[in-house]
C-alpha cells in the first residue's frame, strides 16, 4: 500500500444499487462509467473498492 496507484474504472451500472454502494462511487471519484480514475492504494480506497468489486475492473499502475 505504500505509494501504488490503482486505475479503477466502473463497468456496471449504479441504478438501484445500494445509497452506500452508490457512495462509495462518489467517494472514490468515480462519475461516469468506462471512465477510469486513479486513485492511491490507501486502506480507506481499498476498503470501498472491495465493498463494490463487482461494478469495477481495478488495474494496479
Amino acid at each position: 500500500m505504500s505509494g501504488k496507484q490503482l486505475r479503477v474504472t466502473q463497468v456496471r451500472s449504479a441504478i438501484g444499487r445500494l445509497r452506500s454502494h452508490q457512495a462509495c462511487l462518489r467517494g472514490l471519484g468515480i462519475k461516469r462509467m468506462h471512465k477510469p480514475v486513479y486513485v492511491h492504494a490507501t486502506a480507506a480506497n481499498c476498503g470501498m473498492i472491495n465493498k463494490i468489486a463487482y461494478m469495477l475492473k481495478v488495474e494496479e499502475v
